[in-house]
């Protein structure tokens, strides 16, 4: 599994983030709650990510 993007950040990365005004991006879970908060952003788990789900 991947890390999470986002920066100093060293958590798994456990969802698919996209984003309209920028690139995609796979973020762990507690970046994703945040993020997906704005207008137009969409979230999808990520395949094999279920355990990172809590």
């Amino acid at each position: 599994m991947a890390e999470c993007s986002e920066p100093d950040c060293g958590n798994i990365a456990a969802v698919r983030l996209y984003v309209p005004w920028d690139a995609d991006r796979n973020v762990c879970t507690a970046h994703a709650r945040a993020l997906v908060q704005r207008d137009g952003v969409v979230a999808e788990p990520l395949d094999g990510a279920a355990d990172d789900w809590s």
